[in-house]
């Protein structure tokens, strides 16, 4: 076993914290990050491809974080495959729209079951 292939995780997380910490600069205190710099803050730590899971419509950070992940630079950020228990936002499908996630995965569709790409896809 190469060296690359034992570390290569913490390699890569050692390469997202630079990331952030290059991107926030005087916006991060600690673990603390200024709200204004959130999507910063994403598209410095996501890397296209990425697994998100993300909670559904009762906790206000993940409002919180939905609304800021629609709000990244597709350029940036895409492909991300999505987890969620449920799809209760529009930021949950707006994600999608707009380039960032192209996959997803959930348990309950609520009240975007209608919007949801499988419906379309099956509409059509």
């Amino acid at each position: 076993m190469s060296q690359a292939a034992w570390n290569q995780k913490s390699e890569n997380r050692a390469a997202r914290h630079a990331r952030a910490d290059r991107a926030l600069g005087a916006q991060r205190h600690g673990r603390w990050v200024d709200a204004a710099a959130t999507g910063a803050l994403l598209e410095a730590v996501i890397e296209s491809g990425d697994r998100v899971c993300l909670e559904g419509n009762n906790q206000k950070q993940a409002d919180f974080l939905a609304r800021a992940l629609v709000n990244v630079d597709p350029a940036q950020v895409h492909d991300l495959h999505m987890v969620q228990s449920v799809l209760a936002l529009p930021e949950h499908l707006d994600v999608f729209e707009n380039g960032v996630a192209s996959r997803l995965d959930f348990s309950f569709s609520g009240p975007q079951g209608a919007r949801s790409p499988s419906s379309r896809q099956a509409a059509n």
